[in-house]
């Protein structure tokens, strides 16, 4: 059997798909009138694993891995870098900061944006999310060491 893009990522989601399952198994979930906090990983993971069953099924359809391209693997080494320093620092820094650092990096660093419209594009993003999420629907975002 010729191993194919899509098997390797049909097996990634149900084995993703497995591990959020076990982790949440002690959320409860609650009903549907009053839906608990073990509700939407549930939920999701159950939608992951019936599409990496689904992409595993039609694996046979895709490119052979071998043929894969690995030119974009630099790339998507510092997105992934970038990504664990955030989730990394998102509780001791807080929302407001975190994702301002996190976004600028992504789109600055990473993407080699101009330093201005990264600035603006990160402080934007961040204070539309921090009033929908924090101030609109009263989420609790974490304030992190400098209260905000």
């Amino acid at each position: 059997m010729i191993l194919r893009r899509d098997h390797l990522a049909g097996g990634v989601f149900v084995a993703a798909g497995l591990l959020v399952f076990a982790v949440s198994g002690d959320l409860p979930v609650g009903s549907m009138a009053m839906p608990g906090a073990g509700m939407m990983p549930k939920l999701v993971t159950s939608l992951m694993l019936a599409f990496g069953v689904i992409v595993l099924l039609r694996a046979g359809e895709s490119p052979p891995l071998a043929e894969v391209s690995w030119a974009d693997l630099p790339h998507a080494a510092r997105v992934i870098a970038v990504t664990a320093a955030g989730i990394a620092l998102y509780e001791p820094l807080g929302f407001l900061a975190t994702m301002s650092l996190l976004l600028f990096s992504l789109v600055f660093i990473v993407e080699r944006k101009p330093i201005l419209p990264a600035a603006v594009f990160s402080v934007g993003v961040t204070v539309f999310a921090y009033v929908l999420f924090g101030t609109l629907l009263k989420s609790p975002l974490p304030r992190g060491l400098l209260w905000f």
